[in-house]
């Protein structure tokens, strides 16, 4: 049996889906299966993942309608006999994804965006569940093809080198870091739709770092993200003490999870780097919440703070649902939902988080 797993959402949305991977590997131990992703970061976490046998990647939105086609095309004379777009993949393009590479059996959830197209591009669908983990939606697909949860626990997983994790300790070295408390900041988060405006304000951002400077010294402050957070960072590091704010500068995110295995705290919106926080555990983690914050995507497998947005207050799924549509509400009503959450309730979470239980890597 040939299976292909098509996760062609968010970075993050492919750590999820890892679990499913191993549950077919448990379950199907002589099948091919392989991996189709858009992001280079997404090809990036599967990789060394003993449960694949292959990865395709292709950012099929930046390549154009014809390429794309006969890239799918290629991929449909693998012959799989089963594709399986995992949780949370809404919009209809991913469906057609499927159809074009014509396994036999295309296996997905229905979203409220759903209609008889949709029906006609996928011959197996499941209801998705806003209760339940995107992880445990992904492993309800077990049972349509014979299979069962075999495994005591699903967590997300990445199979980071020993020269990664040995880059990782030499940053620390080579940065005067080893031994002392940080704090990882990513400020950034998914591009598409209108997704930027679920950040927490840069100025509160750079409000936070320099309270942070100024009262706990003892606390050093890595900013990672790539290079579209760019201009981010040097508003911050403008505003900071330079001697104990840095960028983590890494040339993947591989790198960068074996960097955060180190910090002493890491605080994020929910963004593909939460959830690779809480896949490589991550201590003190942190999450300031946002509208597309809700039950499907919080951290699995990792202990976390939420600081509450007082304006979502509960409301999450009024803001935004797997419809295939953007966050909901104008401009200035989301980035107002956002700056609702002051430098001060994030400022006391994380003293409280690089303080307790403080060990040494």
């Amino acid at each position: 049996m040939k299976i292909l797993v098509i996760s062609l959402a968010g970075i993050g949305d492919t750590l999820l889906a890892t679990p499913l991977i191993h549950e077919l590997r448990a379950n199907f131990p002589d099948a091919t299966i392989d991996a189709l992703v858009l992001w280079g970061g997404s090809r990036d976490l599967l990789a060394n993942n003993p449960h694949l046998n292959g990865v395709h990647q292709k950012n099929l939105i930046q390549s154009g309608r014809t390429e794309a086609v006969r890239f799918l095309w290629s991929l449909r004379r693998s012959g799989y006999d089963v594709s399986i777009n995992t949780h949370p993949q809404s919009r209809i393009h991913y469906r057609i994804a499927a159809r074009v590479i014509g396994a036999p059996l295309r296996l997905s959830h229905e979203y409220e965006c759903f209609g008889w197209l949709d029906r006609r591009l996928v011959n197996k669908t499941l209801p998705q569940d806003y209760t339940r983990p995107t992880i445990e939606n992904n492993l309800d697909f077990l049972p349509l093809l014979g299979g069962r949860k075999k495994l005591p626990s699903h967590e997300m997983e990445i199979f980071l080198a020993a020269d990664e994790e040995k880059w990782a300790g030499e940053f620390l070295v080579h940065h005067k870091l080893e031994g002392r408390k940080i704090l990882g900041i990513h400020a950034g988060s998914g591009g598409t739709k209108n997704l930027p405006l679920k950040r927490w304000p840069i100025r509160n951002h750079a409000g936070l770092v320099r309270r942070l400077n100024r009262e706990r010294p003892d606390v050093r402050v890595l900013l990672f993200g790539g290079p579209e957070e760019g201009k981010e960072h040097q508003i911050i590091l403008a505003q900071s003490n330079r001697d104990l704010t840095m960028e983590a500068r890494t040339q993947n995110l591989r790198q960068t999870a074996a960097l955060m295995r180190r910090c002493t705290a890491f605080l994020s919106v929910d963004t593909a780097l939460m959830h690779l926080a809480a896949a490589v555990k991550t201590r003190g983690q942190i999450v300031i919440e946002a509208p597309t914050l809700n039950a499907t995507n919080v951290p699995v497998g990792n202990d976390y703070t939420l600081v509450k947005n007082p304006v979502i207050a509960g409301r999450n799924l009024d803001y935004y649902r797997y419809d295939g549509g953007d966050i909901k509400g104008t401009r200035d009503e989301l980035l107002s939902c956002m700056a609702s959450i002051t430098i001060e309730a994030v400022l006391e979470t994380v003293k409280r988080q690089v303080e307790p239980d403080f060990r040494r890597f």
